[in-house]
């Protein structure tokens, strides 16, 4: 059977705990690896280089559009921000399942240059319960998160294009879930090809 790591997509309303997932996840898995992004923008005190992010010029970061280098880019701020291929590829042959945290537009992006990565959408079991999260949090003002919610109304439309939903209400359990969910892709003829091909030759000499 193909060893080789999948990619994960992971996208879902703000306020619906995907850092406090990811970090679990993580924690109680070794075999996960969270993708690191690249960015134009200079290092705040604190980050490093290669965890953070991956630090580029803004004309590094232009060529490496040109070459085709990023599963998805986007400019924020007058900064770029983007998803390198080659960090993706080689924690993939790694055998590790590279986590990628963004928003649908990106999310949607990499599906279509990668077919075969996983997206997941997470959500709090209602809508209440993402205001409730969204205002607990206490670091933001309630205009803010109002405008964290009317946004959440324009994510919701593009949910379908998901592989799995995963609704986060227990912690424990849904790491589990979703740790079962990327588990069990794996084991998608899609993503097993190479073995597909193999046993196929092997039938044949038979």
């Amino acid at each position: 059977m193909n060893k080789r790591g999948i990619l994960v997509v992971v996208s879902g309303f703000s306020g619906a705990g995907k850092g406090t997932l990811m970090k679990k996840l993580l924690s109680e898995y070794d075999n996960y690896a969270l993708s690191v992004s690249a960015t134009s923008r200079s290092p705040r005190p604190g980050e490093v280089e290669g965890v953070s992010y991956f630090y580029k010029t803004k004309e590094e970061f232009e060529a490496m559009i040109k070459e085709d280098a990023f599963f998805e880019h986007a400019c924020y701020v007058g900064n770029y921000y983007g998803t390198p291929k080659k960090f993706v590829f080689d924690k993939l042959d790694e055998g590790k399942d590279v986590i990628l945290e963004i928003e649908i537009q990106g999310a949607l992006q990499v599906k279509e240059k990668y077919p075969e990565a996983l997206l997941l959408f997470v959500t709090p079991p209602t809508a209440e319960c993402l205001r409730n999260r969204l205002v607990g949090r206490g670091t933001e003002t309630l205009e803010v998160c109002e405008s964290r919610l009317k946004r959440a109304v324009q994510e919701s439309e593009g949910i379908e294009k998901y592989d799995y939903l995963i609704i986060n209400d227990d912690l424990d359990t849904c790491v589990k879930e979703m740790h079962h969910i990327i588990q069990s892709a794996k084991f998608q003829p899609m993503r097993q090809e190479a073995f597909i091909k193999e046993i196929r030759e092997e039938l044949k000499a038979l």
